[in-house]
């Protein structure tokens, strides 16, 4: 059997895995990003935890055909290079061929999303489908495109309009689905209502837990708090209008949802995927997309980068 490495760049925590061709994980480590250290000290962080986990695999190196990295920003996958990342202050990093150089076998870096893509279309909640896509309600809205397992990249579908001069999003457009539809746009919509309805049990819960996030509306929700029910509402129907604009447009076999707010599950998918059929163009409603949860969380993403490294 053929075995990859695989390498998760977080802006926390970076994680490596020996992958089995299958994508089956044999073996994992962790070390902290460091963020604010220079991309070359990060790098020998890197491949020290690479050793740690060939190590504890057993597997030997003769087995490993290939490295593949998943990592945030802007990505020249065809040089292995990431050009541009604002949180890890990256730029003009060329750490696929210092990966290949330090190992002696090839080495593909693809951007971080695509590589959860690609992870839970080889072993989780969208495997076996021809065409599927991942997307991720987080504090951004993160997007990946996979086809025959075969990752299409350069999907930044966060930022597509759904409410033409709408909200302000952080790319400097008005109305991105990102805008509307991550958990910082959830949470925005929540402080606003709290703002609103200082008495409801919507504030009542945030006051208690003393922070607002992404879970604060659902909880209020199950109290059958009005105010929390129409957020969700809202929200949902706002995430429905952008799934429909990629199904329409792209006619997927399934849509996995993953991030914070995917977290919620079946409370969330139930409504979506009623607002999601009516939107849809009627022609395609027979076989509009399956909406599932996304099922393996960060080895989604350890797991496509090593399966990345294939091609």
């Amino acid at each position: 059997m053929a075995y990859y490495i695989g390498v998760d760049i977080g802006g926390t925590n970076i994680k490596t895995g020996v992958i089995a061709e299958n994508g089956e994980i044999i073996s994992e480590a962790s070390v902290p990003t460091g963020a604010d250290r220079p991309q070359d000290v990060v790098l020998q962080d890197i491949i020290r935890a690479v050793r740690t986990s060939i190590e504890s695999s057993k597997v030997d190196m003769s087995e490993i055909k290939a490295i593949g990295m998943g990592s945030p920003g802007v990505i020249d996958v065809e040089n292995g290079i990431v050009t541009y990342n604002n949180n890890l202050g990256w730029r003009n990093f060329a750490i696929g061929p210092k990966m290949s150089a330090e190992f002696n076998i090839p080495a593909k870096l693809v951007n971080d999303a695509d590589a959860a893509a690609l992870g839970e279309v080889v072993a989780g909640s969208a495997k076996g489908a021809k065409s599927a896509m991942i997307i991720t309600l987080g504090t951004g809205v993160g997007s990946g495109l996979v086809i025959d397992e075969k990752i299409f990249s350069g999907c930044e579908f966060g930022h597509m309009v759904i409410a033409y001069g709408g909200r302000k999003c952080t790319c400097g457009r008005h109305g991105c689905f990102e805008a509307y539809c991550s958990a910082t746009g959830l949470i925005n919509m929540t402080k606003e209502a709290i703002a609103e309805h200082p008495n409801s049990t919507l504030a009542e819960i945030a006051k208690r837990e003393g922070v607002v996030s992404g879970h604060t509306v659902f909880a209020a929700a199950d109290e059958q708090d009005p105010i929390a029910i129409n957020i969700i509402n809202e929200y949902t129907g706002y995430l429905a209008s952008g799934l429909a604009n990629l199904i329409n447009g792209l006619q997927p076999e399934v849509i996995s949802i993953g991030g914070g707010i995917g977290k919620q599950g079946e409370r969330l998918l139930v409504p979506l995927r009623e607002k999601v059929i009516a939107e849809v163009y009627e022609g395609i409603r027979p076989k509009c997309a399956k909406i599932v949860s996304c099922t393996l969380g960060y080895k989604a993403g350890l797991i496509g980068a090593a399966m990345a490294a294939r091609d």
